[in-house]
């Protein structure tokens, strides 16, 4: 039986010793960076791409040796002649200067042509973000939902609340094991980005409701074989990504007029509401778990955009 071009392992059509590079650098982004799978199949993929076109160029008998600076750029070009976008260039790019640093480390490559490699810079578009009144809606709707007592319905109240009481990933979400809350401090221990570790405070409405699904909905859920997680699935097993997305999705459908926001849209909802809360920069920044401080000042954008909003409808001589 044969597999789909979608099954098979990105760069499986490329010489044997440029697969084994491919392969060896798998391990390092999974073991040694930490990256999750999205991640290092994005890289991989990206990185398999750099080299089928060493290979149209210079034949299969190519190593790793054959990329420099011109290399790098005529595969940026090509991919922007084929019509990729800003930010898909922009991550290629990335992808290939992450590739080019590992391979001088490991002696792949005598110097380093991925620092003079620049792409187009992405861009940076505002996150679509709930009203307070709407994210506040969206928290009675899935109440509502779990009060007749539903294993699934207690569960999702459960989710809606931590996504926006924290500002989780929503793969932080899923990776929650029981022994990671503090139910004494109303903290949640998060393995973030990198694999770095962090502690994240949640409310008494959060609190109550994991109280409550903890109590009355998971122990209705839970099998033999059951993992440790906080949320799990109908089956049992620990909750993914996919489905914690669709939960948001269908309890932001109850709300009037709400954007259609999945748990990224509660993290950045849950981000700027605390900006315009009161809170500075470098608090957010950490509870979110952003790298550089760069990335939240990315949500003053978005309070700005709101003010000026306001200000256009309510003020006289706007």
């Amino acid at each position: 039986m044969h597999s789909k071009p979608e099954d098979r392992p990105a760069g499986s059509a490329l010489p044997a010793h440029l697969v084994d590079v491919l392969a060896e650098y798998r391990r390092h982004l999974s073991s040694e960076r930490g990256r999750s799978d999205h991640t290092v199949r994005a890289y991989l993929g990206d990185v398999a791409g750099l080299f089928e076109r060493l290979v149209a160029d210079h034949g299969r008998a190519v190593s790793v040796e054959s990329i420099d600076l011109p290399a790098l750029r005529r595969w940026l070009a090509g991919q922007a002649s084929a019509g990729a976008s800003r930010s898909t260039l922009a991550r290629r790019a990335a992808a290939a200067r992450t590739f080019t640093a590992w391979a001088l480390r490991t002696g792949l490559l005598p110097t380093d042509p991925g620092v003079r490699l620049s792409g187009p810079r992405p861009h940076r578009k505002l996150p679509s973000v709930l009203r307070p009144d709407q994210a506040a809606a969206l928290m009675r709707a899935a109440a509502v939902g779990a009060e007749q007592g539903d294993p699934v319905a207690l569960r999702d109240h459960a989710l809606v609340e931590v996504l926006y009481a924290t500002g989780v990933r929503v793969s932080e979400l899923c990776g929650l094991d029981l022994d990671d809350i503090d139910h004494d401090r109303s903290l949640l221990r998060v393995l973030g980005k990198g694999g770095k570790e962090r502690s994240v405070p949640f409310g008494e409405p959060a609190g109550a409701a994991i109280t409550v699904w903890l109590e009355h909905g998971r122990p209705a859920l839970v099998r033999a074989a059951s993992p440790k997680a906080v949320f799990l699935g109908a089956r049992g097993g620990r909750l993914d990504p996919r489905s914690a997305r669709r939960i948001v999705h269908d309890a932001a459908s109850a709300v009037p007029g709400a954007a259609d926001v999945g748990p990224h849209g509660l993290r950045h909802s849950a981000a700027t509401h605390l900006l315009e809360g009161g809170a500075d920069l470098r608090s957010v920044q950490e509870l979110l778990g952003h790298a550089t401080l760069a990335t939240t000042q990315l949500y003053t954008h978005v309070t700005t955009e709101r003010l000026r909003a306001i200000h256009d409808r309510t003020h006289p001589r706007a």
